[in-house]
């Protein structure tokens, strides 16, 4: 593994910074993306929770993307000569509001690389922090996010056995999502990666049986059907893992009730087969 990846070590503490206006009509088209029935936004409103993923986006020329789309490794991210590349989790703590049109900061910074060897082959952890300021200086929003660099599956091979879906859900609530929303969370937030737009690529070169439901996208949903749910609720923290892919043009279902312990709510989303597919908790204030 340090043969093939050698002074991978080298990025830990790797450091962005990227300022950025939080544009109005940006976060309007998001609302538009969720069938949100919401007062048109306006400067000065709160932005929703997890829609921060929509700014501080890569701005990589496009010459310098690699054959998947995304980056080539070695800008921010460690040179990790593994295919698939997957938002695996995230941690995030909303301290203080961040709002439309104003100017904020984010400071991305790598915190770990950690190699490891699975069933599946070789696998690269790569954890981040990243620390959004709002215009007052104030940290508006805490990130641990984790991604996870993968080997392409040998043909034929067969998936990780899935996991059921919990079984009660107080709240839920049933989508299909088609390539037009794919392709608006992915203008939306500037994310050129081929699994989510392109069907001979993500078919032929990565082995998926169809378009990939983004990660984030997912996220934003669980987090959507809590607020939907509770609409007086402010959000302060979220969780999620992510533990199998959706696909395009397959029912989608999204759930939530109170966790087992603590005061959170657990949320998750499973495939039409009842299959989980991302799990986490929100925690209200």
């Amino acid at each position: 593994m340090n043969e093939e990846m050698p002074n991978i070590e080298e990025w830990v503490g790797k450091s962005r910074e990227q300022r950025e206006r939080i544009e109005t009509a940006i976060t309007a088209g998001m609302s538009a993306a969720l069938d949100r029935d919401d007062p048109a936004p306006r400067d000065g409103d709160p932005l929703p929770p997890c829609w921060h993923w929509m700014f501080f986006r890569d701005s990589t020329e496009q010459s310098k993307l690699g054959t998947d789309g995304l980056p080539e490794r070695g800008a921010l991210m460690p040179p990790v000569p593994l295919p698939r590349r997957m938002w695996a989790a995230s941690r995030i703590r909303f301290d203080a509001p961040l709002r439309l049109g104003e100017v904020a900061v984010k400071r991305s910074e790598i915190e770990s690389i950690t190699p490891k060897s699975g069933k599946s082959g070789q696998l690269v952890f790569v954890n981040l922090r990243h620390t959004v300021l709002n215009s007052s200086d104030e940290v508006a929003i805490e990130e641990e996010q984790n991604i996870v660099y993968t080997e392409a599956p040998e043909p034929g091979a067969a998936p990780p056995p899935p996991r059921p879906a919990p079984g009660k859900a107080v709240w839920q609530c049933e989508l299909r999502p088609d390539p037009v929303l794919l392709f608006r969370y992915s203008a939306l937030t500037f994310n050129p990666h081929r699994i989510h737009y392109d069907q001979p690529y993500v078919t032929q070169q990565e082995g998926y049986p169809g378009l990939v439901v983004h990660g984030p996208l997912i996220a934003t949903l669980m987090v959507d059907l809590c607020r939907r749910s509770r609409p007086d609720g402010e959000v302060k923290e979220f969780s999620f893992r992510a533990l199998a892919p959706l696909f395009v043009d397959h029912s989608m279902m999204l759930g939530a009730a109170p966790a087992e312990e603590g005061p959170g709510t657990a949320v998750w989303a499973a495939n039409d087969k009842a299959e989980l597919a991302s799990q986490g908790e929100v925690t209200f204030a």
